[in-house]
């Protein structure tokens, strides 16, 4: 870890609160996450779209793309991957205070790294999204083409295949994308922000 005793944090005059009355609507973390090919992107593109129509602010981080940028630097080793998502965490944990309801999108295969993005953020501001779908079904999608590539041992280390995934243990939502439509999962979402009265 950096050293940091001569670092300083420095407070701002607007504080989250204030963002959070100007948008009038709160901005909670939706975490979402799932094998590859569960529907998770493809879910978090279709809600901040609707969130957008609705006035409401949000931004969606999505695993691939971060890779391309801020994350171009991490493999998928064990622990690049709990780096990754530990950046992502703290990437959240910005946008949140800048008032922005946050959708990410990452596999995420770890319970202690999503455990640890929850720490970073206050009581009630994660909300895990469970993406469940089966790996046979995943893999029949393979919308990527790459369990085929894990399968033949061109991936090495690709979750389900030859690295784990542990399901969430107590996830805030769960959408099962077997048994519902992308817009049944938005609208299962948006019900589940309003119950909670985020938005």
């Amino acid at each position: 870890m950096t050293e940091t005793k001569n670092i300083v944090w420095h407070d701002s005059v607007i504080t989250k609160q204030d963002r959070t009355k100007q948008n009038n609507h709160k901005s909670p973390v939706l975490w979402f996450t799932g094998l590859s090919g569960s529907g998770k992107s493809t879910i978090t593109v279709e809600l901040e779209k609707a969130l957008f129509e609705e006035g409401i602010r949000s931004y969606r981080l999505d695993g691939d793309n971060i890779r391309h940028g801020l994350n171009n630097n991490l493999g998928f080793s064990p622990e690049d991957r709990k780096e990754n998502i530990r950046r992502i965490g703290e990437v959240a944990k910005l946008l949140n205070d800048a008032g922005l309801i946050t959708l990410t999108a990452f596999i995420s295969p770890y319970q202690e790294d999503r455990d640890k993005v929850r720490e970073l953020l206050a009581d009630g501001e994660f909300v895990e999204v469970y993406v469940k779908c089966s790996l046979e079904s995943c893999e029949a999608r393979d919308p990527k083409g790459l369990y085929q590539k894990a399968r033949s041992g061109e991936i090495k280390g690709f979750t389900g295949i030859d690295a784990p995934y542990e399901e969430p243990t107590s996830p805030e939502l769960v959408i099962d994308t077997e048994n519902s439509s992308v817009e049944e999962a938005v609208e299962e979402i948006i019900n589940y922000l309003k119950g909670q009265q985020y938005i």
